[in-house]
Formats: C-alpha cells, sequence, structure tokens
C-alpha cells in the first residue's frame, strides 16, 4: 500500500512540475545559453546583444557559446537540445540555406520552434570605380553588354551576399561571374584593389570606403530605402521585387513548450524596441526587426522556396 501511494504522489509530482513547466512559471530554472557561431562577427554581435537584453528581465544569467562558422554545428545542438528553453539558436540566414546546398545534421523547418526574426542587415551594391555605371540601370546595361565580363566578390557560396549576388543575376537577367572569398573583409579588399568589379556587402564593411573614395554605392539592397545609407536608392527601384539582407533570428529546439517561446518572444520584442539598443544596432549596420513566431517560420518557409528556384536556375547544385 505505501509503494503504492508513493508511486502516485511522485507521478503527482511530475504532473504538478510538467504542468508549471508548459505554463512557463518556472522558466527560466537555471542559466540560459545562446548558440551561435563564431566569435567576433555580426551574428555573435546581435546574440551578446540579446543575451545582455534579456539576462536581466530573465532573472537568469545568458551564456553565449561560440561555435564555428555557419549554422551546421550550432543548429545541430540546438536541434538535439532539451525543448526546455535552456538552449537557444541565434543564427543567420545561412541556417536555413545552408540545407538547399549541403548536407546538414538537421531539418530548418522540422527541428526548430521559431521565436523571433531579431534584426537584418541591408547591403549596399558597390562597385570599383573603374566600372563605367553610376546607378543599377547603368551597371545592368554594361553587364547585359559585356556577358561574363564582370564579376563580383561573395564571401562564401550560400552566404547572404552571395544570395544578394545570385538574386540580383535572376531577376536582372545577367551575367556575372562569382568569386568566392573568405570572408567580408578580404572580398572588401579584393573590390578596393580591383581584383572584382562588385560587391553585395553589409552597410558597415562598405561605406567608409564609400566615403573615402574607393569605392562607389549604387543601391541598398533592402525593400525600402534605408537611413543606415542615405541618400541611396533601393535596387528594387530597377528590378522590381528585388529584396534581399542579412537576416538574424532566434530559434528554440522542437517541442518546446508555447508558454517558453512566449516568454523568450516577450522579452525580444521589449528589447529590440528599446531606443538605445536600436541605436547600438544601427552603429553596426544593423536594423532591429522582431517578428511573431509564426512570421519567422513562415519566412523561413519562403525564403527556401525562393531560394531554391535560384540556386537551380543558376545551376547551383547541392553539394
Amino acid at each position: 500500500m505505501r509503494s503504492r501511494c508513493a508511486l502516485v504522489w511522485i507521478l503527482s509530482i511530475g504532473s504538478l512540475l510538467a504542468g508549471t513547466l508548459a505554463s512557463g512559471q518556472s522558466y527560466p530554472r537555471k542559466s540560459i545559453r545562446i548558440v551561435t557561431s563564431e566569435a567576433g562577427g555580426g551574428t555573435d554581435f546581435a546574440a551578446r546583444t540579446v543575451a545582455q537584453g534579456i539576462a536581466g528581465p530573465l532573472g537568469q544569467p545568458i551564456i553565449v557559446d561560440n561555435r564555428g562558422s555557419g549554422g551546421n554545428v550550432s543548429g545541430e545542438i540546438v536541434a538535439r537540445a532539451n525543448p526546455d528553453g535552456h538552449t537557444i539558436l541565434v543564427t543567420g540566414g545561412s541556417f536555413w540555406v545552408g540545407p538547399l546546398l549541403r548536407k546538414a545534421p538537421y531539418d530548418p523547418i522540422r527541428d526548430f520552434a521559431p521565436v523571433s526574426m531579431l534584426m537584418i542587415s541591408p547591403y549596399l551594391l558597390a562597385v570599383h570605380p573603374s566600372v563605367a555605371a553610376n546607378s543599377v540601370r547603368e551597371l545592368i546595361d554594361l553587364a547585359k553588354a559585356k556577358p561574363g565580363a564582370l564579376n563580383y566578390a561573395a564571401t562564401s557560396i550560400g552566404g547572404s551576399p552571395h544570395l544578394a549576388g545570385e538574386l540580383f543575376k535572376s531577376m536582372a537577367g545577367v551575367n556575372i561571374v562569382t568569386i568566392p572569398y573568405k570572408g567580408t573583409g578580404p572580398g572588401v579588399i579584393g573590390l578596393i584593389g580591383g581584383q572584382v568589379q562588385m560587391m553585395f556587402a553589409p552597410v558597415a564593411a562598405i561605406m567608409p570606403h564609400v566615403k573615402s573614395g574607393k569605392l562607389r554605392a549604387l543601391a541598398v539592397t533592402s525593400a525600402q530605402p534605408t537611413t543606415l545609407a542615405p541618400g541611396l536608392p533601393v535596387i528594387s527601384a530597377t528590378v522590381p521585387g528585388y529584396e534581399s539582407g542579412g537576416p538574424l533570428a532566434m530559434f528554440a529546439p522542437p517541442k518546446t513548450p508555447l508558454a517558453i517561446i512566449d516568454r523568450l518572444h516577450t522579452e525580444i520584442v521589449k528589447l529590440l524596441g528599446d531606443p538605445e539598443v536600436k541605436a547600438r544596432l544601427f552603429s553596426v549596420g544593423m536594423d532591429a526587426v522582431a517578428s511573431s513566431p509564426q512570421q519567422l517560420a513562415s519566412t523561413v518557409k519562403s525564403e527556401m522556396s525562393r531560394l531554391d528556384k535560384i540556386f537551380k536556375d543558376a545551376g547551383i547544385k547541392a553539394e
């Protein structure tokens, strides 16, 4: 009889704890780990900004765990983590684009619970001063007059700058050669040195060289003009429907209770609405852009569908 009573008591306590966790009342119960890419980049900066901003309201320390480049390593860790909200992912677009190009240890849609979009970095389309084009229209005309004569720097195959370039080629109907570089810095150096003629790169990486006269900026890749690059037109004014950039977002493991997702989402929205946080992000070329979990899920699905078509049209095959 005592054993049976003890079993009933244990099951009751277990049910109570499960119910408390599902309601989010006990969350967080310990430190939170944000898994992200390598230290020092824009994604790492975003992860640390989020960690510093929501640790206080959540009442627990938040540790940023840097795990290599791209989204594969960090994505696999979070996909396999306990769905208790204590391990979350901050990552860029390569997280959901990468699986279109190479085998990944996760499914971006099935294996994660979206929390919120965090921010986006619009890119500048910049050219070397030797390029005889002062507008997007002139650049397209030049590329069509000399197919394959122009090339552009891509930081990595499948990275956001590469996607911006391939999208431009596809929608503008031009033949421009892709030249891979091992990062934004080397690509910008190659552009300044004239080894490549054009590049799609973050505003913060390009604008200083535009102001010094070493490069010429033609337009921004965002759907609307941005105060990050005042006075510059959008590419979509010449190529209708064009839009690209470097998105950053937060995800949790699959089956994370909705109450925990809601709690994280609430703190993210508050953080990204703070004028000081917006100014901090703006200073490094990022626009704070929160979204609902449903909007993020829809974005991932639509972007994967759109980019899969672009890759197939461009003849870019998965490894």
